[in-house]
């Protein structure tokens, strides 16, 4: 019995000394279909050589694949166009399909020797190369060469592919004008957790950003507006000299250069064009758009508030109008351009949060539903989107909308894009129709992400571990119906790049593996822990990220056995953490009270602050939350 306890335990020893040699587990986000770590590690010669097919689509793959190694490491790979086994790093594209692949799936094998990614399009390899990336130390994200690193990658076998076709993220250029390095800076960053769609939202009350060259001032005048920064929505109206000198848009050529540097990175982009609401920017361009007397003297929205919440009802008429006939040869004109800019069959054509108050009060519109039979103001937006739709197919392209298009009868080939929570996506598939599901409640990056007394101020809140919740099939729905899902980023409270990145990540890896991995392979935990892994990364690359996941959360309930107590629960997303907390206006560290239970807050106290620490080390903010705001949130009275 001894012996069999000492040979057991042996075992375990060398178990656990072959795992450390090992070295830590894999963290890629998304998480692979299958993931097996095999014993060794590979270690990147300085003679490095790279085998590649002959292939135009890889071009831009292959010159990314030599900076991404040679600039950190200093070593510089050759590549070949012929087949060379004993290649460092071989990229094969299938003679015979791999039929568990598809068209972006990969497998990828690390051996002691060599890495070797397999796929059936240049697509798949290009996918296995990000995740490549990712098995290598984080110092192969550095911009400039790293000194005394032993560039190594576990031993590991691959197979990965998507759940989902559809993995979009969504860019509000309109609200706040980004430069075209901007976008592709933006696209560089999503490709790495195999992002494969762009949704590019150019117009809107603030702002028009393609060059139509058969409708000139929607860029001479749409494309600008007053400087303004703060809390957008309560900005002050620009005075009548007030020079308009914000913003810009993209012209053609542009959009032509931003579209090959998607192709090169396997992203298409969706083109929108939000009508026939948030077209203020179109109106003021072009007044006779209007079916509203003084439209002529609208100006492009700087921030300052035009609609009444909730509603939305209009305090300026920000729609163009359908009973008004030379809107339709406007759009003919739009959407004629727009079509040969962007090669993907589908364009955006908006419809949401479109206010119907003066369409009631117009003549026009009254004439308009007498002649068609329409009901109601929904109907006369629905005739309105059929009558769009003729347009955009009659350019080749498919229709797509926010969920308000299914309002008054949706037109007949319409994809839906689901945001008002999932309810439009079930109806719209459940009629038969295509569906991206992008709602709000799971997906919109430009709600705060952490408490309120931190946060930039938003309307709303979506923690990281809501958004990894995101399941974009619902019960009771066709699969087939569903192409996939988005994250969405608008851009009223983002004026700037690194906000921009604040905001994103790391919300959108969760929507990532969302899209991506199998809904079986979700795991929590898993991938909190992963998602610091790759914010060591960010650092290297100085992307910004939000830590939220760290921070304390607060739950406030009423003491029903006091008149004005209240009971203060902390909690965090990631779970390992310890809590301190100070009621005496001094800042806590880990020599404080440690948080176990819920807290009463002692009299006369005003500020309760709070930190997480990890091991000994702080590792979320600081919060300091008034005691004030603790009692507003548990809805009870001021005291007297």
């Amino acid at each position: 019995m001894k012996k069999t306890l000492l040979a057991f335990l042996t075992s375990l020893a060398l178990v656990q000394v072959f795992s450390q040699e090992q070295g830590p587990q894999p963290t890629l986000i998304p998480a692979p279909v299958s993931l097996q770590v095999n014993a060794g590690t590979f270690i990147l010669p300085k003679a490095i050589t790279v085998e590649a097919p002959d292939q135009p689509a890889l071009t831009q793959t292959l010159k990314e694949l030599k900076d991404h190694l040679s600039i950190p490491t200093g070593y510089v790979p050759p590549v070949s166009k012929t087949a060379n086994p004993a290649a460092t790093i071989r990229l094969i594209l299938n003679k015979t399909p791999d039929t568990e692949l598809g068209g972006e799936g990969y497998r990828l094998a690390i051996t002691s020797k060599n890495i070797v990614i397999r796929a059936n399009q240049p697509a798949g390899l290009f996918y296995g190369i990000q995740s490549l990336w990712q098995l290598f130390s984080k110092e192969i994200e550095s911009s400039k060469p790293v000194k005394g690193i032993s560039w190594q990658a576990p031993c590991v076998t691959i197979t990965d592919y998507p759940r989902f076709g559809w993995r979009g993220l969504m860019f509000d250029v309109s609200r706040h004008f980004f430069t075209k390095i901007e976008v592709k800076s933006f696209i560089d960053e999503m490709v790495k957790y195999k992002y494969n769609l762009l949704h590019f939202h150019l117009t809107d009350d603030e702002g028009w950003r393609i060059q139509i060259k058969s409708l000139p001032r929607l860029t001479e005048v749409g494309a600008w507006s007053a400087h303004r920064v703060g809390t957008f929505g309560t900005f002050s109206v620009p005075g009548p000299d007030e020079p308009l000198d914000n913003g810009g848009f993209y012209t053609q050529d542009d959009i032509r250069e931003l579209v090959a540097y998607a192709k090169d990175r396997f992203v298409d982009i969706l083109p929108e064009v939000d009508v026939p609401g948030h077209s203020m920017a179109a109106i003021v361009s072009y007044p006779e758009l209007s079916c509203t007397e003084g439209a002529e003297k609208y100006r492009v929205i700087s921030g300052e508030k035009f609609m009444n919440w909730p509603g939305p009802q209009a305090i300026v008429d920000n729609t163009l109008c359908p009973a008004n006939e030379k809107i339709y040869p406007f759009l003919d004109k739009v959407f004629t351009e727009v079509a040969a800019l962007f090669p993907f069959g589908y364009i955006h054509v908006g419809g949401d949060e479109c206010a119907k108050n003066f369409w009631e009060k117009s003549e026009a519109v009254k004439q308009l539903m007498q002649k068609e039979g329409l009901k109601n103001m929904e109907e006369v937006q629905s005739y309105f989107e059929k009558r769009v739709e003729k347009i955009v197919e009659s350019k080749g392209k498919k229709v797509i909308g926010w969920d308000e298009i299914l309002e008054g009868g949706l037109a007949p080939n319409a994809a839906v894009m689901s945001w008002r929570g999932i309810a439009g996506g079930i109806a719209a598939a459940k009629l038969g129709h295509q569906v991206v599901m992008s709602p709000t409640t799971f997906v919109y990056l430009d709600y705060m992400q952490g408490d309120a007394i931190l946060e930039p101020p938003v309307y709303a809140t979506l923690r990281l571990k809501t958004a990894y919740s995101f399941e974009p099939v619902p019960d009771g729905v066709d699969p087939k119906l569903i192409r996939g899902g988005q994250a969405n980023l608008w851009t009223e409270q983002v004026y700037n790049t690194r906000h921009l990145q604040y905001m994103i990540w790391p919300r959108s890896l969760a929507v990532a593996e969302c899209l991506w991995s199998p809904k079986d392979k979700k795991d929590w935990n898993s991938f909190a822990r992963r998602t610091e892994a790759q914010f060591a990364r960010m650092d290297i690359e100085q992307v910004k990220y939000a830590r939220s996941m760290f921070d304390p959360i607060f739950t406030v309930k009423r003491d029903d056995n006091a008149n004005d107590s209240i009971s203060v629960g902390l909690s965090t997303e990631v779970d390992g953490l310890d809590i301190y907390y100070s009621f005496d206006n001094s800042n806590p560290d880990n020599f404080y009270p440690k948080y176990t239970v819920p807290l009463s807050i002692p009299k006369d106290a005003s500020m309760l602050k709070v930190i997480t620490y990890r091991d000994g080390k702080p590792i979320g903010r600081q919060t300091d939350m008034p005691v004030e705001e603790l009692k507003k949130r548990a809805r009870l009275k001021k005291p007297e």
